[in-house]
């Protein structure tokens, strides 16, 4: 273990009080390509079932630790800073963690994995349980408790779907990245109003009222003012706030607004599809009911234009046992519970080889 590692990161310990520090905690990380969430909540018995509502000691945000996006130097140190900080608020120290799960975008490669293992190793104690996964899983068990069974759907900046069934097998779409197609996304159909502005405005496109909504929240006077505002600063996360003005012109009736949404529907169902078909989660008639956890600032049901409910009545037709779940708690909680499901199965296999 690298007590120095970046830095002082870690000189908090010395200062963390023996009583505190003696408590055994999980630590749950959910990173994204907008935002890390890192979670210290305290071992649960065995003998004692999950929590529905887990009582958290401490809870730390960061910025992207998705290391396709910002660099894996620049990753791992948002990583280690949000994990550093989630201790410290919860008056814990390294040796106190029994387990770790490091839920991530870009993790797509048992490669990835391994990599993100070695480096792990060298910041925490060996008797520490070190796991690591797509952010898609952690965001499953955000909905299922730390069960790995069933189908998730991420749509925010970016969008994946990920799924398990009961046996272990799993299965992804989508999460390419934009460039790859990651339609559907907060990204995509951001990138897309951004597009039908420009057609408009060059008569290639049909007149839209998103051209005067966007040029107004991004205090711009013209559409030619686009081409240098979007280049400026080009980060998935940056077009992607301009999705609540695509669903406000949608809302109000523009049509162009209205496409986009309905094609951002059929890509992220058919993302699911693909999904469930390859795990057979459906059964061979398509009955047979699955969760499907919906997770992500796109698919938030708080808006008249509800995209989340839309992609479950595209998915409903060919998959009607398909049941939709809106976590009751974040991602980086799902984490928590993966590791210590982890810890506790490693647990329960050394008990039974002594």
């Amino acid at each position: 273990m690298k007590r120095y590692r970046n830095g002082e990161i870690w000189d908090f310990e010395h200062h963390v009080p023996l009583a505190l520090a003696a408590r055994d905690v999980i630590l749950g990380l959910d990173g994204g390509t907008t935002s890390t969430v890192c979670i210290c909540m305290p071992v649960i018995p065995f003998s004692d079932p999950l929590p529905d509502r887990p009582h958290v000691l401490a809870r730390a945000v960061a910025g992207c630790s998705n290391h396709n996006s910002v660099g894996e130097a620049a990753a791992r140190e948002t990583l280690e800073q949000v994990m550093a900080e989630a201790l410290l608020k919860s008056g814990s120290n390294r040796s106190a963690v029994r387990a770790v799960c490091l839920a991530v975008s870009g993790v797509n490669h048992p490669t990835d994995q391994e990599r993100i293992l070695d480096w792990l190793r060298d910041i925490f104690p060996t008797h520490v349980g070190l796991y690591v996964q797509n952010d898609a899983v952690a965001a499953l068990a955000s909905g299922t408790m730390g069960k790995l069974h069933g189908c998730v759907l991420i749509a925010g900046t970016g969008t994946i779907a990920y799924g398990f069934t009961e046996d272990g097998r799993e299965a992804r779409a989508a999460g390419a990245g934009p460039v790859l197609g990651d339609w559907g996304s907060g990204y995509g159909i951001a990138s897309q109003a951004l597009t039908a502005v420009i057609k408009a405005h060059d008569g290639r496109g049909s007149h839209t009222r998103l051209t005067s909504s966007i040029l107004q929240s991004l205090d711009l006077s013209s559409p030619d003012e686009l081409i240098g505002w979007t280049y400026a600063d080009p980060s998935w996360a940056r077009i992607a706030a301009l999705v609540p003005v695509v669903v406000s012109c949608a809302e109000a009736g523009d049509d162009v607004a209205n496409r986009i949404l309905y094609d951002s529907v059929e890509e992220l169902a058919s993302s699911v599809k693909a999904v469930v078909q390859r795990l057979d989660l459906g059964g061979e008639d398509g009955k047979h009911s699955f969760p499907l956890v919906m997770v992500g600032g796109v698919l938030e049901a708080n808006k008249r234009w509800d995209i989340g409910k839309e992609v479950v009545k595209y998915i409903n037709k060919d998959y009607p046992g398909v049941i939709s779940i809106r976590p009751k708690v974040e991602p980086a909680v799902g984490a928590a519970w993966l590791a210590w499901n982890f810890f506790m199965k490693e647990s329960l296999r050394g008990c039974l080889k002594s």
